[in-house]
């Protein structure tokens, strides 16, 4: 058997997370909780993922001491949960970005554009636990800028979203994106959310909320527009 041979049955035998962690290893890429690792998975790969999260959870529901077999209840838990994770809730880190039409800016709009509020749900990455919030976009374009469709907005949050998150690094990333499609002149991002890790642990405080923003150029050298986003927001129910 060639050594290659030999790599190839060694690598079949790992978990399929140990040769996924490897590839991103290897690449030197970043595989924090936030970061999107969908480049480095391969066809087939996300289903046996699934598997393994799913072993993995029923082995933390019986170290919690959990009758995971005689329970009708928690019989099917550790795979509803497994599932959860890959598909629903942080599949913006298994995911390639969502497909997004750009258009040309031809009439050369450039003046202020908002969008929002969108909503938007996440899990904090330090307890796992629900964040819920809404965001407003701000654009300012320029003649050279890409014009996006109204729910290709909503459509780029969820998938940044829906990750492992702190609010403060999400917007940020959501900021990255949109400067990188829309090229404005300038881009405004503010999120509001509650987080359950406050509401349901903790100090169990039901009325706090979070809201932080990211300005990017003409909004962060404009005081005038930064007030007049912010003003336009506005965000009292």
């Amino acid at each position: 058997m060639s050594q290659a041979d030999k790599s190839q049955v060694v690598e079949a035998s790992q978990p399929v997370s140990a040769r996924v962690r490897q590839r991103l290893q290897q690449a030197g890429q970043r595989f924090h909780a936030n970061d999107n690792i969908a480049d480095f998975l391969e066809a087939g790969e996300l289903e046996h993922l699934l598997d393994e999260v799913a072993e993995k959870m029923r082995g933390v529901l019986e170290s919690l001491v959990i009758d995971v077999d005689s329970d009708h209840n928690t019989q099917d838990t550790a795979r509803r949960v497994a599932k959860m994770y890959l598909t629903e809730v942080f599949h913006g880190r298994y995911q390639p970005a969502p497909p997004i039409t750009e258009f040309p800016n031809a009439e050369h709009l450039n003046e202020l554009m908002i969008v929002g509020p969108v909503t938007v749900r996440s899990a904090c990455s330090h307890h796992f636990c629900p964040i819920m919030g809404r965001l407003w976009i701000g654009v300012m374009p320029n003649e050279h800028s890409n014009l996006i469709g109204l729910s290709k907005y909503s459509r780029l949050a969820e998938w940044v979203m829906s990750r492992p998150q702190i609010q403060e690094e999400a917007i940020t990333q959501m900021a990255d994106l949109l400067m990188n499609k829309v090229s404005p002149d300038g881009l405004a991002v503010v999120m509001e959310a509650d987080h359950f890790c406050m509401h349901w642990r903790g100090v169990k405080d039901n009325g706090a909320k979070m809201v932080n923003s990211v300005m990017r150029g003409s909004f962060l050298r404009d005081p005038a527009l930064r007030r007049e986003f912010l003003s336009l927001i506005n965000l009292k129910d």
